[in-house]
């Protein structure tokens, strides 16, 4: 049988409660299965399909049982966060990540394992998630205070606190369904952060603010953690996970597949998609086997980097191919630069093993930027083969405001 606790209560938990208990997050051998779109609109339908649900539980008694139609959101996931802690789960779209924050905070139930949070919780799992769109946001601010089991006097000393936060006081009068969903999420995640939460649990959704905003509640999370309160944060904003969370996981398909420090999970979550992702690698005339940086992962905007790539040349094709690298926002996907041996005064002919060193001066806003090898054809300027990808995260700078760091160097006249 599945167990799922919050415990204490939340709606009795008070100030003193909190101080003597010590708040986590406990996710042990979690299991969630889901049904692809059947609805039983007749008698004679629903009851062999109850019959032989009821059956597939007494035969197999196992979590590992599936009906036809049946699938699994998430796969024997466990993991614990202590005070001050926090976790990133990071995959593609579809791998469980919501799911495990939904069955978190009992918007569902797990079909087996045990999700325990200990403490008030403050979640923001959905823009829209708990507002009541005919309420105005002052409305809403008491009725997600009550929810969270706040003193309603709590509630009025934090209220002017999570207005200011938020940046809507304008508005604060209007029903919420005039909200757009950026304002939805501004008010959401000030309530949530705002209301003396003992455990906080945050989806993508802070992807819908603007950047000044996400920077602002980023800022307020990582007080939090400071703070003591255990935190789990879904985003596929990686440059986030790596400088907010202390421990990260990889989910695919349900399954957590890799976890340790963000830094790594980073690293081998897009080396993963990388890999997959290569067509006509064996083809290739020049194979690239290795791109190793220099120094620290983390650097500050305009610094230098330091690479080296190792490959090898096949045969005399290789005159009709050349290698592009490519710097890559691993937040938007889009490419931040671009360049290939061939522009840079190396031209690669002679069969056998080639070494490149290769500086670059990350002039680019903060955040995490994927550097990958590409073997392309020189006439289309198609891709034949792909190498192994390094990756350097942008360390943020309050004074550094827009796409790309231009370096400026003025004076007096």
């Amino acid at each position: 049988m599945p167990c799922y606790s919050i415990g204490p209560s939340l709606r009795s938990l008070n100030t003193c409660d909190v101080a003597m208990t010590s708040s986590y997050i406990r996710f042990g051998n979690v299991w969630k299965r889901f049904r692809r779109g059947e609805i039983h609109d007749s008698l004679r339908d629903l009851v062999p399909a109850v019959s032989r649900q009821l059956l597939g539980r007494v035969r197999n008694g196992s979590a590992a049982a599936l009906q036809p139609n049946e699938f699994w959101a998430v796969r024997d996931v466990s993991f614990e966060v202590e005070p001050g802690k926090a976790l990133g789960i990071i995959g593609g779209n579809g791998a469980g990540k919501s799911t495990i924050l939904k069955i978190l905070t009992r918007i569902l139930r797990p079909t087996a394992g045990t999700a325990e949070i200990r403490g008030r919780a403050g979640a923001l799992i959905e823009v829209s998630a708990g507002f009541h769109q005919d309420l105005t946001g002052r409305e809403n601010v008491f009725l997600q205070g009550s929810i969270m089991g706040m003193p309603m006097a709590l509630i009025r000393e934090k209220f002017d606190e999570i207005v200011e936060f938020s940046g809507i006081a304008e508005f604060l009068d209007t029903p919420v369904k005039r909200y757009s969903s950026g304002m939805q999420a501004r008010l959401g995640f000030s309530i949530a952060a705002h209301l003396d939460p003992d455990v906080l649990i945050i989806d993508e959704v802070l992807s819908v603010g603007d950047f000044r905003f996400q920077d602002r509640a980023f800022g307020r999370i990582r007080e939090l953690v400071s703070r003591g309160l255990p935190v789990v944060i879904v985003s596929h904003q990686l440059d986030r996970i790596a400088s907010l969370c202390n421990e990260a996981i990889v989910l695919d398909r349900g399954v957590a597949v890799y976890r340790g420090d963000p830094a790594d999970c980073i690293a081998w979550y897009l080396s993963g998609n990388r890999a997959s992702s290569g067509d006509g690698k064996e083809e290739a005339a020049i194979q690239i086997h290795q791109l190793t940086t220099e120094g620290p992962a983390e650097v500050p905007s305009g610094a230098d980097v330091g690479l080296t790539l190792i490959g090898t040349i096949s045969s005399a094709s290789a005159a009709s191919e050349d290698v592009a690298l490519r710097v890559r926002s691993a937040t938007s996907g889009s490419v931040a630069f671009e360049t290939t041996l061939a522009r840079c005064g190396i031209n690669l002919l002679s069969p056998g093993e080639f070494r490149v060193r290769v500086d670059l001066e990350m002039n680019l806003r903060p955040g995490v930027y994927t550097i990958e090898p590409n073997v392309i054809n020189v006439m289309t300027h198609n891709d034949v083969g792909t190498g192994p990808l390094a990756y350097i995260q942008v360390a943020s700078d309050p004074g550094f405001v827009g796409y790309s760091h231009l370096r400026p160097r003025m004076r007096l006249l």
